[in-house]
């Protein structure tokens, strides 16, 4: 037989905490936000008995010793709920406190027996004791008043009980005492959270990739830096505020793919800028056709100066000729023949590619040189990197990497490349990656953005992963693009850029409406510049560029569109129409969004808008001003008309006011 366990009723606290959100996996693994944001707590606090509660968020920078305190107040069935502010480019830590609040409890009392008129000479002696403990505890003016009150309540409780009512029920009496708090009794969650603080470009960007190579304004000649200096006006015309460059490195010629991703190579193949390295250099090299580091520093210079940031893609691979490869053979997989193994995704073939081996002896040598490779572009001024397939390598190593640039560079922006199972996006997300890639190019269908961006905006994904989307890519052509021509250009444009605060284009293909497919059933590029130069005429009169335009002005001058959690569904009778919207706190800006799916046909149907949501009544008018065609529709109720043309411009995108 078991023996008992014996409690005693005196060492267990009363006050029970538990359910604690945001708390991302138990609170292994921090929220995010950016300065001036809110994180808003909620918790369920509870008590056995009819004693009252009171709660506070703990909350304080990193490095700062001394906890801040914001209120926590009961919203409702035991869930308390309140709010604390980033202030400063830094690290978070919260918790919540509870405690049994004497005076609330002696208060919530008094007030019931004086309307059931019963004898309160007793509990209002009480409050002049609670007056006079409160004073014990403060300092200063609160003490000298709260003694004052203590004894001005206990005379009046024996001489005037009405007089002696009206005091306890006062603002002065309540604030002095709230402000000198009874805590003897208060518990502490077991846990510190954490917050993961970032500028705000992490929260709100608009991303453009571009091959510099393919910039020049002669056919068949290697664009240099110069050449995107030269094209940065027409990227800052288009609303831009991130420069996307792939690799910038020498390029292996050992392996090099011809054009197409052929093994068969002509003598001025350029190569894939992924297979980096050569005898020119290795990650911290700049190709030799591009320009020099004092020329990069002149692009860098030049796109601050049009509002622009430049992302360098961070490849963590070798080419087999790259220098790693000979001066550290242990950083890489050999076979059993004794040759490096080159990259593979059957049935897909990387002959130009080494990818590093993290299980070899030399590991933290090889995790030491990497994070060196990061440290130095950004000491040449680049803040934002762009990972290529980060989920192939370990966990722990990003993990620590990010961790350790964050420490001394805290406002680095690091967007993960990630298309792999959800489960590994997610993780990558939650050691650190600032932003994510996601499935959004394959999500195609009403039920299938809907459920996808439902996702990714609500919690508890919401706390950790900042959505990227992208509707192409230089890998992936998908194959609605392939068949449904512009308005499928124009759909998906307007969606990635309205679900999400944070997406970008491949361009100019992406303008330029490029969609030839290396072959049926294939997501490649025919003629794919991963393989060789090419020339765009980006002055094209069947150009998006002013399409594009307009949708990142609209996208800059409404705050709605800036942040995700506000992302709401709404119901429309037809599966071809999608609609959804975003709005401001405090409702001064909000935006609808309708998009018409079907590339070929007019759709119409009928919307259906939870009035309560924008602050309107049902026999309210109201306006819905279509940013786009700056045509103004005045509505009234919940059910309104939507009809789109794919051929004219498939999508509304609405500022709704009163």
């Amino acid at each position: 037989m078991k023996a008992s366990i014996e409690i005693s009723p005196i060492s267990v606290p009363r006050v029970v905490i538990e359910t604690v959100t945001p708390e991302v996996d138990g609170g292994r693994f921090p929220v995010k936000r950016v300065v001036g944001e809110f994180v808003s707590v909620a918790a369920d606090i509870f008590i056995d008995g009819h004693q009252l509660l009171s709660a506070a968020i703990l909350y304080r920078r990193a490095s700062d010793p001394s906890w801040s305190e914001a209120r926590m107040d009961l919203a409702g069935n035991d869930r308390w709920t309140g709010t604390f502010q980033i202030a400063a480019l830094e690290a978070y830590l919260y918790t919540v406190q509870a405690w049994i609040d004497p005076f609330a409890t002696w208060k919530n009392a008094l007030q019931k027996k004086a309307e059931a008129d019963q004898d309160v000479t007793s509990d209002l002696l009480h409050g002049a004791e609670q007056a006079a403990s409160a004073a014990r505890r403060a300092n200063g003016d609160d003490r000298r008043k709260l003694m004052s009150l203590a004894s001005e309540l206990e005379i009046l409780s024996r001489t005037d009980p009405a007089s002696a009512l009206e005091l306890a029920g006062g603002e002065q009496f309540s604030s002095l005492i709230a402000r000198n708090p009874d805590r003897s009794q208060s518990i502490t969650y077991e846990k510190e959270l954490k917050v993961s603080v970032d500028r705000e470009k992490a929260a709100f960007s608009t991303w453009y990739e571009m091959f510099p190579r393919s910039s020049a304004a002669i056919p068949g000649k290697s664009g240099t830096f110069q050449d995107c200096i030269a094209r940065l006006p027409y990227v800052a015309s288009m609303g831009f505020d991130v420069l996307y460059l792939p690799p910038i490195h020498p390029i292996g010629r050992v392996g090099r793919k011809g054009k197409n991703n052929t093994l068969e190579v002509a003598t001025d193949d350029p190569g894939s800028p992924w297979a980096i390295g050569s005898t020119e250099g290795g990650h911290k090299a700049i190709h030799p056709q591009l320009g020099t580091l004092n020329d990069f520093k002149a692009l860098r210079k030049a796109a601050d100066e049009q509002g622009i940031e430049l992302a360098l893609d961070l490849a963590f691979q070798c080419a087999p000729d790259h220098p790693y490869v000979k001066q550290h053979p242990q950083w890489f997989l050999h076979r059993a023949d004794g040759s490096i193994q080159f990259a593979e995704n059957p049935p897909k073939q990387y002959q130009d590619i080494f990818p590093f081996y993290f299980e070899n002896p030399d590991a933290q040598g090889l995790a030491d040189e990497l994070k060196s490779v990061v440290s130095y572009w950004i000491e040449q001024g680049v803040g934002i990197f762009r990972v290529d397939n980060p989920h192939t390598k370990p966990f722990a190593f990003w993990e620590w990497l990010i961790r350790e640039i964050r420490r001394q560079y805290p406002d680095v922006i690091f967007l993960s490349e990630a298309f792999t199972r959800p489960r590994i996006a997610f993780r990558l997300a939650k050691l650190g990656f600032t932003q994510s890639y996601t499935y959004f190019a394959w999500k195609t269908t009403k039920a299938e953005l809907t459920e996808f961006a439902t996702e990714l905006t609500q919690e508890p994904v919401v706390e950790f992963l900042r959505m990227n989307l992208w509707p192409n890519t230089p890998d992936i052509l998908t194959a609605q693009f392939q068949n449904g021509g512009r308005p499928v250009f124009v759909a998906r444009l307007i969606l990635a850029a309205t679900l999400s605060a944070n997406y970008g284009i491949y361009g100019p293909v992406y303008e330029l409406s490029e969609n030839r497919a290396l072959q049926r059933g294939s997501e490649e590029y025919l003629n794919s510049e991963k393989y060789e130069l090419r020339h765009w005429d980006i002055d094209r009169p069947d150009s998006l560029q002013h399409l594009i335009a307009r949708i990142n002005q609209i996208r800059k001058e409404n705050s709605a569109l800036h942040r995700d959690r506000s992302l709401q569904f709404h119901a429309i009778d037809n599966d071809q129409l999608i609609a959804f919207s975003k709005v401001t706190e405090d409702r001064a800006n909000m935006i609808l969004v309708v998009v018409n799916l079907d590339p070929r046909y007019k759709q119409s149907g009928w919307l259906e808008l939870p009035l309560e949501r924008f602050g309107l009544g049902q026999a309210e008018q109201f306006q819905a001003h279509d940013l786009l065609g700056d045509a103004q529709y005045v509505w009234k109720g919940s059910r309104n008309y939507i009809e789109l043309n794919p051929v004219t411009i498939p999508a509304h995108v609405f500022r709704i006011t009163r």
